[in-house]
């Protein structure tokens, strides 16, 4: 029930990714960021790539989104959950973060290079969506954002539920390919086509940067 070993693989290119449905881009003025679950014992299975990559890749994000006035958000379990908090997640994974915290204190942290701003907001992670037992929803709304740039791990997991819970709640959401990972490349690859054919885009850091960076239409800001 524990996560397994993770080998490296390379993160995909733009020239890697499926193509969409939809011609979304990211607008500044009404995308959030969301770094899921980049804590120390999400990314202790790997062993090398595409971690590095990855974390520098959301970091790039990050520092663009708090520049442009982007909300940024963050997801993080807690380090000892109640057994009743847990649920049935703890017939498919075990006790989870809970199991190491005694040998590992800092295991529920979110890494260093991605430690969150003093403006951004970490929202407490009971399911695999971020929406789930949170105010995730409400404060999009207040903020008056229905775009949702999502990055972290895992892919399959936690990244594809809350891309779909996202499309559900007419929030639209934007994998970034290379501001994520999984548990295989193939895993990596299957969540993006996923995403790309039936709830929302995928796209590159880069590609999300220079959305984000794009001059305002006139009349369009809010």
């Amino acid at each position: 029930m524990s996560l397994p070993e993770i080998r490296p693989y390379p993160l995909p290119r733009a020239d890697e990714l499926p193509e969409g449905r939809v011609g979304w881009r990211p607008d500044r003025t009404r995308a959030a960021l969301l770094v899921h679950d980049m804590q120390r014992y999400f990314l202790a299975p790997y062993a090398g790539a595409p971690v590095p990559g990855m974390t520098a890749n959301i970091a790039r994000l990050a520092e663009s989104a708090r520049a442009q006035g982007v909300p940024v958000f963050y997801t993080a379990q807690p380090g000892r959950q109640d057994p009743a908090d847990r649920g049935l997640l703890t017939e498919f994974w075990g006790q989870g973060i809970g199991a190491v915290i005694d040998s590992d204190p800092r295991a529920a942290d979110i890494v260093d290079a991605l430690a969150p701003g003093e403006d951004d907001e970490v929202l407490v992670k009971w399911r695999y969506s971020a929406f789930q037992r949170s105010a995730f929803a409400d404060r999009l709304a207040e903020l008056g954002r229905d775009q949702l740039l999502i990055t972290g791990i895992y892919a399959h997991i936690g990244l594809q539920s809350t891309a779909v819970e996202a499309f559900m709640r007419d929030v639209q959401p934007f994998l970034v390919a290379d501001a994520v990972a999984d548990f295989s490349r193939e895993r990596h690859d299957e969540t993006c086509a996923y995403v790309a054919q039936r709830c929302g885009v995928v796209t590159t850091t880069d590609d999300a940067l220079t959305a984000l960076s794009a001059p305002i239409p006139a009349g369009a800001a809010r």
